[in-house]
């Protein structure tokens, strides 16, 4: 990740403790909501609307330096050998979801059948595969990110193909906190990668956003997973009514 990249992320982390919006920053500093989420998304800040964000924020360059050292550098993505341990076990999983979502061990006791102590021992097996660090109380310190990439076809991606994504798209999505779209358009190779590039912002958002509500109960917080998929794709449909390359 390039020096600047790394700043932004930690302006957008200062903003989020805050409690700094986009539509407060964009009015705070005279630009729309858009043209701030977009500056964002694309990382592209001038000195001076850098100086703009900062005063807007009560923020020194030197606070925001500070901020991007010290964030802990996070595992994007884990080796074979840990996916292939987590899905391994069914309740080591649920226990790694839970880390992931900061559910305190006390709710995930009183939620699963599972006692303290074996959470308790698969938050060590976590420690010592290097998902997390256990600290006192229980408390842990994530060293994955929580929007880490799967290895393609790997251990977590074949389980999720053959355990879960049938079942997650068995619903008809009409709930409060649904939502299903399928849209099929033609893009040019720039295009698509854009597209990409802002499915990924989406997920940095979407990870930030449960960051930020981390601070209500636990008993305020819902738990909503989100699919983001990208790829060139016909239905079979489609594909069998194309022509062949001689007709």
């Amino acid at each position: 990740m390039s020096s600047s990249a790394i700043l932004i992320d930690g302006l957008k982390r200062q903003l989020k403790a805050r409690g700094i919006t986009y539509a407060e920053l964009a009015r705070r500093i005279g630009m729309s909501e858009a043209g701030v989420k977009r500056m964002f998304a694309q990382k592209s800040f001038t000195l001076a609307r850098l100086d703009d964000v900062l005063a807007a924020a009560g923020l020194e360059l030197l606070d925001l330096t500070q901020s991007a050292l010290e964030a802990p550098t996070l595992i994007a993505q884990l080796t074979h050998a840990q996916e292939q341990e987590l899905i391994g076990d069914p309740k080591l999983l649920l226990v790694a979801v839970a880390a992931l979502n900061g559910v305190p061990l006390e709710e995930l006791v009183a939620t699963y059948a599972l006692t303290e102590a074996e959470g308790v021992k698969y938050l060590l097996r976590l420690d010592r595969i290097g998902f997390l660090v256990l600290k006192p109380n229980n408390r842990v310190k994530l060293l994955v990110a929580r929007t880490f990439g799967w290895i393609p076809d790997g251990p977590i991606q074949t389980w999720f193909r053959r355990e879960a994504a049938g079942a997650y798209l068995d619903a008809d999505f009409h709930g409060p906190r649904e939502l299903l779209r399928l849209v099929n358009v033609m893009l040019s190779d720039a295009s698509a990668q854009a597209l990409l590039a802002r499915l990924r912002q989406v997920a940095d958002d979407f990870s930030q956003q449960h960051q930020a509500d981390a601070r209500l109960p636990y008993g305020e917080r819902h738990a909503v997973t989100v699919l983001l998929a990208a790829r060139p794709w016909l239905p079979d449909a489609f594909r069998a009514l194309r022509r062949s390359a001689g007709a």
